[in-house]
């Protein structure tokens, strides 16, 4: 029975698995969620993963769920041709140490500019019912929803978050620079590098690049990441929040005149 894949394209966590998966060679079914249509609170994906959220698989039958257990769960179950965890225990600790910093700090930052940047302009054509309907069906992100309202976060909020980015590039550059590089473990391409990869996209997406721009350690080992052969096609056409939202590549466009 083949690996099936719950995901959407532009989301963060999703792109993660995709990598896994394409960086091993392993065949799977996709399925594409519509996140901003509700597509992961029908009563069938709920029956899959009871959080609402993406992604998840199916293995022989059974779900997966949560993007940092999915992408262990798979180098776990194919090794090769790509390990993405040391074979020395002290190590995987080590990694796994950076995985819930990253899934602690930066990986929940970014929502908020996320939201604001990015999603807003669609939350504040909704009625106020509609919204208020949108954020009690969100199982996990009810209460942040709600936070951000149809206002959006507050210059407080961002700020933050954008705080909690800014000190996860400071610990990248000091990894790299106990490992030696290039890669946050040294010369190996590990799940914690894997995790990380999306954040650093999604930034860029946002215009925020700006923040590592001034670092050397971080701009080469996005640009290694870049090179990866599984990048392309985790990021197919339809991954990137700019195709989606036609004023975020006006952004872009106008910040590059």
């Amino acid at each position: 029975m083949p690996l099936v894949l719950y995901n959407a394209p532009q989301s963060t966590c999703s792109q993660r698995v995709r990598f896994v998966l394409n960086a091993k060679g392993l065949d799977f079914d996709e399925h594409k969620l519509n996140l901003l249509e509700g597509d992961q609170l029908r009563p069938e994906y709920l029956a899959i993963n009871p959080n609402g959220v993406v992604p998840s698989i199916v293995h022989d039958g059974v779900p997966i769920i949560d993007s940092s257990v999915i992408i262990e769960y798979l180098d776990e179950c194919y090794p090769t041709p790509h390990p993405f965890r040391p074979k020395d225990l002290k190590a995987l600790a080590h990694m796994r140490t950076m995985m819930r910093y990253i899934d602690e700090m930066p990986a929940a930052a970014i929502r908020v500019p996320t939201f604001n940047i990015a999603f807003l302009p669609r939350f504040q054509k909704m009625t106020e019912a509609e919204f208020l309907a949108f954020a009690e069906s969100k199982p996990l992100r009810k209460e942040f929803m709600m936070a951000m309202g149809q206002k959006g976060f507050p210059q407080k909020d961002m700020d933050e978050a954008l705080g909690r980015v800014s000190r996860t590039v400071e610990r990248m550059d000091m990894w790299i620079g106990q490992s030696g590089g290039p890669f946050l473990m040294g010369k190996q391409l590990t799940l914690a590098d894997i995790s990380l990869m999306p954040t650093l996209v999604r930034l860029e997406d946002l215009n925020l690049d700006h923040l590592w721009a001034a670092v050397p350690s971080v701009s080469r080992w996005f640009a290694l990441i870049k090179m990866q052969a599984p990048f392309r096609p985790t990021y197919y056409p339809g991954s990137l929040l700019t195709e989606q939202f036609p004023h975020l590549a006006e952004m872009r466009r106008q910040r590059g005149a």
